[in-house]
């Protein structure tokens, strides 16, 4: 590798060279300390202590998604979305979240929703304690899972979610 490092040090001159493990992590921080010291300092765009710009709706929605991942990241493909249908300010100042799951298959309902739905209440249970510690209040949190095969060509979706649709 040193000497390989070196012939392309040679013909392409670049300012660093890093050798980074993929397996164990090392260099990576040599290069991400580098990379921090080469970008220009800016202006702020945001207040300090604003963490993002997406609405708590997008943020609940990217809640449930990630435990619904983090549960079934093996047996579902990167294949589903989460959509904040419905949210409710109730009068004890808690909130209650209806969400779709959305997927493109029936095999995929029977896997997101599990035995007796015992799989759908975990997902449930540990967006709803991630959503509520976001938002600092109790949350009730409904899920609904629904089948549709084309869901990622919807540019209403991706737009609901916070994103432009590109062609």
């Amino acid at each position: 590798l040193l000497a390989l490092a070196a012939g392309l040090s040679d013909r392409l001159r670049p300012e660093a060279v890093f050798f980074i493990s993929a397996t164990t992590g090392e260099g990576v921080a040599d290069l991400k300390r580098h990379l921090a010291q080469a970008m220009p300092e800016g202006p702020w765009h945001f207040p300090e202590d604003q963490l993002t710009d997406a609405t708590d709706r997008m943020v609940a929605a990217e809640l449930t998604r990630e435990q619904l991942y983090a549960q079934l990241h093996a047996e579902l493909p990167y294949a589903a979305a989460v959509v904040t249908e419905k949210w409710t300010e109730r009068p004890d100042g808690s909130a209650e979240i209806n969400q779709q799951i959305l997927i493109e298959r029936d095999s995929q309902k029977a896997i997101v929703v599990g035995k007796g739905g015992a799989r759908l209440k975990a997902i449930g249970t540990a967006a709803r304690a991630a959503i509520a510690d976001h938002l600092g209040r109790k949350v009730h949190l409904y899920l609904h899972v629904k089948v549709a095969p084309r869901w990622s060509e919807d540019r209403g979706l991706y737009e609901d979610i916070g994103l432009q649709w590109s062609e």
